[in-house]
């Protein structure tokens, strides 16, 4: 996938090219959102209930861009991805 795509197509539609699964939850407010990589390759996204579209969106693309390796701009300040480990 490249760059342009990822940043320019609709999200529904990225998120279905990947067959993401998202579920919206209820969350504390600092959290901006969640990817989970299950055991057979699929993708969870969690999208926090109550949060605003456009920083879904922004998100939602990071998330996306960095499980596939697509090379992004920085996020905003505000924003930071983390990676974690499953513990063994």
């Amino acid at each position: 996938m490249s760059t342009d795509h990822l940043l320019d197509a609709p999200l529904p539609q990225l998120l279905a090219e990947h067959n993401v699964e998202v579920s919206t939850l209820e969350t504390d407010p600092g959290f901006t959102g969640g990817a989970y990589v299950r055991g057979d390759g699929s993708l969870l996204f969690v999208r926090p209930a109550g949060r605003p579209e456009a920083e879904w969106e922004i998100v939602a693309r990071a998330m996306l861009g960095r499980l596939l390796g697509v090379p992004l701009p920085d996020l905003p300040d505000l924003y930071q991805l983390t990676e974690m480990q499953p513990s063994a």
